[in-house]
């Protein structure tokens, strides 16, 4: 089974949101934070009443013209 995963980085720390199951976790290193929300996901559908979104969850970007902030690098 495949789930979305985005990640951001926040201070010292990264993200990790499992779109499909609304889990978050977070880890020093993109590695991490990705070893530690497979973690949380698998113990999460390991519990009978575990639920996934039945909608689907559409990742799409979006441009803007003139914005002002500056695009960030994980």
């Amino acid at each position: 089974m495949e789930f979305t995963v985005v990640i951001r980085k926040d201070g010292e720390w990264y993200t990790a949101w499992a779109a499909e199951v609304d889990i978050v976790s977070q880890g020093k290193s993109i590695e991490e934070a990705m070893k530690n929300i497979k973690e949380a996901v698998e113990l999460y559908m390991e519990d009978e009443d575990a639920k996934i979104k039945t909608e689907d969850i559409i990742i799409y970007p979006l441009r803007v013209k003139n914005a002002k902030a500056s695009p960030s690098v994980c």
